[in-house]
């Protein structure tokens, strides 16, 4: 599920800049910036990288409780949904001469995912249909915090920004428990359910 938003996310912003300046290829890539060993990804030069900085569980107190289905005698129970926010970054891995392509490529990032801010079906078909909808909200970093990210994910800043990717369903898709609801029977032979 995670890998889907991403995902959609990058075609969407591929699609969007291949428009805006005329590109014959993709320029923003998923991918890590760093191998497991620490040689830089091959595939990320000269390209606007999208990558996960982090996963938090959304725990805002409005989420409605969507975890029974009803059958005609029975009740089944699904585990309920987890919401998650993914933080995404944006970066523009250019390096010398190209560092304007980078802020140039990067300002068409911001411009794209501020003019569509949600992701839903209606306006994104393609859209896994697990997912309700993405909403996009830049997220402001202190200084610390951007050092402490960076430090993290290569040691070196790059042109960036970071998004908080919100309202990311995973349903456990399988039933935990199944019950019949009891009934009782009145004197007058009328069925009713138990208060």
């Amino acid at each position: 599920m995670i890998d889907s938003a991403l995902s959609q996310l990058a075609e969407q912003l591929n699609e969007h800049l291949r428009r805006r300046f005329r590109l014959s290829e993709d320029l923003a890539v998923l991918s890590n910036l760093h191998e497991q060993n620490g040689a830089l990804v091959p595939l990320v030069n000269n390209k606007l990288v999208l990558f996960l900085a982090g996963v938090e569980r959304d725990t805002v107190a409005y989420r409605a409780s969507v975890g029974q289905a009803q059958g005609l005698s029975a009740h089944l129970s699904t585990p309920e949904p987890i919401y998650l926010n993914l933080l995404m970054m944006c970066a523009a891995n250019f390096s010398g001469s190209n560092y304007p392509e980078a802020l140039k490529f990067l300002s068409g990032a911001i411009g794209f995912f501020q003019s569509k801010p949600v992701l839903d079906h209606q306006n994104s078909p393609d859209l896994d249909e697990r997912l309700e909808r993405l909403i996009l909200n830049i997220e402001n970093l202190s200084s610390s915090e951007m050092h402490s990210l960076w430090g993290i994910h290569s040691g070196r800043y790059l042109p960036s920004v970071l998004y908080r990717v919100r309202m990311v369903s995973v349903d456990g898709q399988h039933i935990s428990s199944r019950s019949t609801p009891i009934r009782q029977v009145d004197a007058s032979g009328e069925t009713r359910r138990p208060s």
